[in-house]
């Protein structure tokens, strides 16, 4: 038993060392609820596609859909800009929306508004906080763990309060194969990603439950309108100081294509859906 509590002490610290920055300090928009709320009100104004779920989120909902009934009375966790939000408003008999954005949950009440979606709650509160007066058929949440610094507590209330299945999820790697090139082959010190679903997927098995998971192939297509940006953002993750700018530019042609006065990067990245029964598992 030690054991087993010493390895869900040790997954949860890697956990909560991949949500520090590279200086070892907790995000802003973590720490400070103002920073996130602000976060939230500058993205919303450039989305002019409010409504509209990502690409990605397209793949996901298909396979998520196939877990689902009509009767189901769903939670979703952090629902952003309702990448899966009107989806599932569409899908199950009610559902209820927590997020720790004010700002979120005002923008979605006007979206389902106008689609004469009525048959949703709101609950504004962060999940490691909340203290639910009922359980749900269904929780879900994908991409809803970055500001989870408590994720033992967050995924242990996920399994409490669903009655038939639990499921979540992120988008991960790999990283974009520029990067890699510029690591394996020059020594380049990278920002590698430090929190994947595999983190969850053990955590989940140290707590005895034994999740299944279903991996859905990606493709991410980034447009950038000057060279210069493009180049900028596809730095960012470089760690060394002294970088030969001409070198990194030589690895990168290799995977921009110049169309229409645009740079396109695309590249495959993966999402891994969770999902498990919570009466299967004794906790």
């Amino acid at each position: 038993m030690d054991n087993k509590k010493d390895a869900l002490l040790s997954l949860e610290a890697k956990w909560q060392e991949g949500i520090r920055d590279w200086e070892g300090n907790l995000p802003e928009r973590m720490v400070n609820d103002q920073s996130e709320e602000r976060f939230w009100q500058e993205l919303l104004k450039k989305k002019n596609n409010a409504g509209e779920p990502d690409p990605y989120a397209v793949e996901v909902m298909k396979y998520v859909t196939s877990l689902l009934s009509d009767e189901d009375d769903l939670l979703e966790i952090g629902p952003g800009w309702g990448n899966y939000t009107f989806s599932l408003a569409e899908q199950v008999k009610k559902l209820t929306l927590v997020d720790s954005s004010s700002v979120i949950l005002d923008f979605l009440k006007q979206l389902l508004h106008k689609r004469t979606i009525t048959d949703v709650e709101f609950i504004h509160e962060k999940w490691e906080h909340i203290n639910l007066s009922k359980d749900y058929d269904v929780i879900f949440g994908f991409n809803c763990f970055y500001r989870m610094f408590e994720i033992k507590k967050a995924l242990l209330s996920i399994h409490k309060h669903s009655k038939r299945l639990a499921i979540i999820g992120m988008t991960t790697g790999p990283i974009q194969p520029h990067y890699l090139e510029l690591h394996r082959e020059y020594g380049y010190d990278v920002k590698f990603p430090r929190k994947d679903y595999i983190d969850l997927l053990n955590l989940l098995y140290n707590l005895g439950i034994y999740a299944d998971c279903k991996v859905i192939p990606l493709t991410r297509k980034q447009e950038y309108s000057t060279y210069e940006e493009c180049l900028e953002k596809n730095m960012s993750k470089i760690l060394t100081r002294d970088i030969d700018v001409s070198l990194v530019e030589d690895v990168l042609s290799k995977y921009i294509v110049h169309e229409n006065g645009r740079y396109i990067y695309q590249n495959e990245y993966n999402a891994a859906v969770i999902s498990w029964r919570p009466d299967q598992f004794s906790i």
